[in-house]
């Protein structure tokens, strides 16, 4: 049962977000005026090219699906108190993974059979490369946000590596990629979605199955609990070294199965195409679903739009494709900002009870 103080709460983490949200888009507002632009015309423009029609809101959903899958390797690391940014890495990591199964099985097995060992690749690979960041955090106190961020250039040299040497198909010549993916065990489309592949619906499972591991499982609670207080969590006898590499293996094999979803519905083959800085939109995406799983889905879409405008910004009001960057950077500053005004809003605060008179007390 909600209580006075549980709604207030809500509110609060409804309430903050948005208003970071809106706030950005007057400084982004700014932004465009100062360039020379109308900033309602950009406005417009982003809306139209992200939800102003049926077309475009499906470009939005083709772009959500990875941001759901990445935003979760940030998300379920922050309930144990970890900040975890190596999300673009293990999406590299998993896309070269299924895409070296997916090349392996050709002809070998059925479609559905070699999609789902493309998946256990991809999600095998990924979490291994954050359970990684999560071991070298217990066992040798290697701060896991800078491990993680610097693992995420190792990812994308070995990607370069791979599909300009080993797995370079030798026909691809302006562009190095790998053998193509046969398009029998590609992902298909969604039948009331004709444009959107099918890792949008990995990507909605996964933020429910995510949402449920951390809020009701003992799993979850452990994770919370260390979160809260390791020093308390250790005392009580939970295993935190162990939660901590497990939940980051989780957190990995989400960003990895993004990668396995951008090569097996999106480009078909391992090339540069697959750093589409997806995990690093991630990490903004967790930040503002303040790592709650669901909140992350819904975000994802709003930013799915924002990614999806950046080309008719371009050919309408011939700004910069980079420019929906710069409003993705005012939100991540605006938003980290607003973690410090959470507590301070007196309408958020559970009114203190009161106390009787003294008088009232003694009966006058």
């Amino acid at each position: 049962m909600l209580t006075t103080g549980t709604w207030r709460r809500t509110l609060e983490a409804i309430c903050i977000p948005i208003g970071a949200l809106l706030f950005s888009l007057f400084l982004f507002g700014l932004f465009c005026f100062a360039v020379g632009t109308n900033p309602f015309e950009v406005y417009a423009a982003i809306y139209q090219a992200a939800f102003g029609s049926w077309s475009s809101f499906q470009n939005s959903l083709i772009r959500a699906a990875p941001l759901m899958l990445t935003s979760l390797c940030t998300a379920l690391p922050a309930r144990l108190g970890l900040v975890i940014i190596g999300n673009e890495g293990a999406l590299v990591i998993g896309g070269i993974a299924a895409t070296i199964v997916g090349l392996s099985a050709v002809n070998q097995a059925p479609a559905t059979i070699t999609q789902l060992m493309m998946a256990l690749a991809g999600m095998g690979a990924g979490g291994l490369w954050i359970a990684a960041v999560g071991a070298l955090r217990h066992y040798r106190g290697v701060n896991e946000t800078i491990s993680s961020l610097l693992m995420n250039y190792i990812a994308i040299a070995l990607l370069n590596h791979l599909v300009g040497g080993p797995m370079r198909d030798p026909s691809s010549l302006n562009k190095p990629s790998s053998y193509a993916i046969p398009d029998l065990d590609r992902l298909g489309t969604i039948p009331l979605f004709p444009r959107v592949h099918y890792g949008l619906i990995y990507g909605i499972i996964a933020c429910v199955i995510a949402y449920f591991l951390i809020q009701r499982t003992t799993f979850g609670f452990a994770a919370r609990t260390a979160g809260g207080n390791i020093k308390a969590a250790r005392i009580a006898g939970l295993p935190v070294g162990q939660l901590a590499i497990a939940i980051c293996f989780l957190a990995g094999s989400c960003a990895g199965l993004a990668g396995m979803v951008e090569i097996a519905a999106v480009h078909g083959r391992a090339n540069e195409s697959l750093n589409a800085n997806y995990g690093y939109s991630g990490i903004l995406v967790a930040f503002v679903a303040r790592n709650n799983p669901i909140a992350a889905g819904l975000i994802a879409v709003l930013f799915g739009g924002i990614l999806a405008s950046g080309s008719i910004l371009q050919r309408r009001l011939g700004m910069p494709d980079a420019t929906v960057f710069v409003l993705q950077g005012l939100v991540f500053l605006v938003v980290l900002y607003s973690e410090s005004l959470y507590g301070r809003f007196r309408v958020f605060k559970e009114p203190a009870p009161k106390v009787p008179a003294a008088s009232a007390v003694l009966g006058g």
